[in-house]
C-alpha cells in the first residue's frame, strides 16, 4: 500500500500522518509491521468532530469514541490494527512512539513538539499495519534548534512550564484564579507561543475542551 494512500485516506476523516516508523527490536510495538500515528488535521479537525454521532448523542468521550470509530474503520480499510492513546491502563507509550518516528521531538519545556503542529501535537490514534511500508524522510533535526528566543521558555504566566519541567500543582493552582481564565478558554500559554502552533490553525474551541478535562 503506497503511504500517499494512507495520508489521503486520513485527511478524508479530518486527520494527518504525525509520523511512522518500522517495527523491530526495541521498537516496543505489539507486533511488526508499520506504526503510523495519527493526530488532527488543521484546519477542519475540530467541526468534523462536533458535527459528529458521538459529539450530538450526550453521551461521555466524545472525541475518543469519534476517534476509536474512525481510527478503527481506516485500520480495517487498511488492514491493520488500530491503537489508541485512550482506555487504559495499561496505555500504548504514545509519547515514546512520537520520538521514535522522527517527527517529533521533546521540545525545551519537555512536551512534545511537532514539526508541523508544534506544541499543539496531540494523537488521537495509531494503526499498526503488516509489513514495512516505504516512508518519507524525516527531519534532520528539530525545529527547537533554528528557534529564536525560544518564546516557549518565558510563556507559561504560572512559571509552570520551563526548561525543569512540569509543576503541575503551580498549572492547576493558577487554573484556579481569575488570570487562568484565558488559558482554559484558549489554551496553554506555553503551547500558543511555539511559532510553529501558530500556524497550525488549532480552535480555540478545541483547546477549551481538552483545558476543561483537565482542570476538572
Amino acid at each position: 500500500m503506497p503511504f500517499r494512500q494512507i495520508e489521503d485516506d486520513a485527511a478524508a476523516q479530518s486527520l494527518a500522518v504525525f509520523g511512522a516508523f518500522h517495527g523491530g527490536p526495541g521498537a516496543g510495538l505489539p507486533g511488526s509491521g508499520t506504526l503510523v500515528l495519527l493526530g488532527p488535521r488543521e484546519p477542519g479537525f475540530w467541526p468534523a468532530v462536533i458535527a459528529s454521532p458521538e459529539w450530538q448523542d450526550g453521551a461521555a468521550d466524545p472525541l475518543d469514541r469519534w476517534s476509536a470509530r474512525v481510527i478503527g474503520t481506516l485500520a480495517e480499510g487498511f488492514g491493520g490494527r488500530a491503537l489508541f492513546p485512550f482506555g487504559g491502563p495499561p496505555y500504548h507509550p504514545f509519547y515514546r512512539w512520537a520520538v521514535t518516528s522522527g517527527r517529533a521531538w521533546v521540545s525545551p519545556v519537555t512536551l512534545l513538539v511537532h514539526e508541523t503542529a508544534g506544541l499543539m501535537v496531540s494523537y488521537r490514534g495509531a494503526i499498526l499495519l503488516p509489513g514495512r511500508l516505504e516512508l518519507p524522510p524525516v527531519p534532520a533535526r528539530s525545529p527547537c534548534a533554528e528557534c529564536a528566543g525560544q518564546p516557549c521558555l518565558a510563556a507559561c504566566p504560572a512559571g509552570a512550564l520551563g526548561a525543569s519541567g512540569y509543576d503541575l500543582p503551580a498549572c492547576h493552582g493558577f487554573l484556579d484564579t481569575a488570570a487562568g481564565s484565558d488559558c482554559l478558554s484558549s489554551g496553554c500559554r506555553v503551547r500558543r507561543a511555539c511559532p510553529i502552533s501558530q500556524g497550525y490553525g488549532r480552535l480555540a474551541a478545541q483547546s477549551a475542551y481538552h483545558m476543561g478535562l483537565f482542570h476538572r
